[in-house]
């Protein structure tokens, strides 16, 4: 009974990973245009390429680097995909000519919910609303003026502290 209770959840990820996985690349090659992914090591179904990455990382992911692209490689780090960038002509590429692109934050239903829609400065994603947002808290939350209220508020509390003790 205990080997079943082990064997059942493992037998329904790997149904669904063959339905989703297998199923699913058909239908995008037939008629959609495919997004060109950059080269990317064989993954494992649920945790992706964190077997390939070691107790040192950055040894890890250079040898990764020189035997599956040097510039750019795709890695999925459990769910989630990771682009690495190897070389320094990628990474000026990636930082000067697509910065924009780069600059988003990534969607999250949690942000969603606590955050009202992500509509706050740190998880708003990069576009007008953000810039807008960004220039409203300086000018106005991190002004000169302000900051120097905020420093007599916090000297307050710090010289209450000092005399409760």
């Amino acid at each position: 009974m205990a080997w079943f209770l082990l064997l059942f959840p493992f037998s329904l990820l790997f149904v669904h990973y063959w339905f989703t996985g297998k199923a699913g690349k058909k239908h995008k090659h037939e008629g959609e245009d495919c997004l060109q992914l950059p080269p990317s090591p064989p993954a494992l179904p649920i945790i992706g390429h964190l077997h390939l990455i070691g107790c040192l990382p950055h040894v890890s992911l250079r040898g990764l680097a020189r035997r599956h692209g040097p510039d750019v490689m795709l890695l999925r780090l459990g769910i989630v995909p990771t682009f690495v960038v190897s070389s320094p002509r990628a990474a000026e590429a990636v930082l000067r000519t697509h910065d924009h692109v780069m600059a988003s934050r990534p969607r999250s239903l949690v942000n969603d919910i606590i955050m009202y829609g992500a509509s706050d400065v740190a998880f708003a994603p990069y576009g007008e609303y953000w810039r807008q947002a960004r220039k409203l808290a300086t000018t106005h939350m991190l002004s000169a003026k302000k900051v120097r209220s905020f420093r007599g508020a916090v000297m307050e509390g710090e010289h209450s502290d000092g005399q409760d003790q």
